[in-house]
């Protein structure tokens, strides 16, 4: 199978869609004549015109309301943000209304609208550049959560979320975009939400890996393979839905849990998958659930500060081993 980048992956997956499907379209900072600040949707704008690859002022308060008023007259739009941080100045609409219009409607009001989301630390890019913001809008009913952490997965779950009809916040970590993998070449490639991937088999832990963490964990388990610690790495790809079968039966084989995700650790995506081992497999676990996270400040702009604050490999493996000390 062909190996294209997780960058190029989500070009492809908005591209087949909008041949497809003449209501999507694509909007946002950028995204047109530079191809967005990433580069992910070069050369769109020369494929599908001005009418379809939309350069917004920057306002996303503004173009993230403009693409709810679309969805719910029948478009299908993406709407890129630039950095996770800037969700908040659309917060209202996302929390107030997105997700809550199909609710207030009965039923009559569909939102099938795209949010694609720089998130991360992509390096020194300081404390309102670098945050990850999935957990804050775990909390909404009416929003799915998705991250995905390979190119083929970018490809097929943006895919599934254009062809919905719910609302959908797309994460996309920006040490991602340059990583290389197997993707299908089929238009009809989707892969379906809530439902985890086992990265790697193992029988003596379970490392629920959020995000870029997947890289760091299946490098932690390298390590820990050498010091004769099996460890089971696993994806769950939505955060919102979370596949919960798949994370238990995994820890009823382990009896051990580590969380890894590059949030702030307090109230991060790891303490909702947390909450339900300790409510649904407690019988299975002997010992504590470790959770990995970034320490509770904002991200620092210095290079070694930003090291110190970020989760990393020997994070995972002391919590590892902390189940034999």
């Amino acid at each position: 199978m062909r190996e294209i980048s997780y960058s190029e992956a989500i070009r492809e997956a908005m591209c087949e869609e909008m041949r497809r499907d003449s209501t999507v379209f694509l909007m946002g900072e950028d995204v047109g004549t530079f191809g967005g600040v990433w580069g992910v949707s070069a050369g769109m704008l020369k494929e599908f015109g001005e009418e379809r690859v939309r350069d917004t002022p920057i306002s996303e308060n503004g173009f993230i309301g403009a693409g709810l008023g679309a969805a719910m007259v029948g478009m299908r739009p993406i709407v890129e943000i630039m950095f996770a941080d800037f969700l908040m100045c659309a917060g209202d609409q996302i929390v107030n209304q997105i997700a809550k219009a199909r609710f207030m409607s009965g039923g009559k009001a569909q939102v099938p609208l795209t949010i694609r989301v720089m998130t991360g630390a992509p390096g020194s890019s300081a404390a309102q550049h670098s945050q990850s913001a999935e957990s804050w809008f775990m909390n909404f009913p009416g929003l799915k959560i998705v991250v995905p952490t390979n190119p083929a997965d970018a490809k097929g779950l943006l895919k599934s979320a254009i062809r919905g009809e719910d609302p959908v916040i797309f994460f996309e970590h920006k040490m991602l975009y340059g990583d290389k993998g197997p993707v299908p070449e089929e238009d009809d490639f989707v892969v379906p939400f809530g439902k985890a991937r086992i990265v790697r088999e193992g029988s003596d832990v379970t490392i629920i890996a959020i995000g870029e963490m997947v890289k760091k964990s299946l490098k932690a388990a390298d390590q820990l393979a050498e010091e004769g610690i099996s460890c089971e790495v696993i994806d769950p790809r939505t955060l919102v839905p979370l596949d919960k079968e798949s994370i238990i039966r995994s820890v009823a084989k382990t009896s051990r849990a580590v969380i890894a995700y590059e949030a702030h650790k307090r109230a991060g995506p790891g303490a909702e998958i947390a909450a339900v081992l300790a409510e649904e497999a407690i019988e299975y676990l002997d010992g504590p659930i470790y959770r990995i996270g970034a320490k509770n400040v904002p991200i620092p702009y210095s290079p070694i500060l930003e090291n110190d604050v970020l989760p990393n490999v020997e994070d995972i493996t002391r919590a590892v081993k902390a189940y034999w000390s």
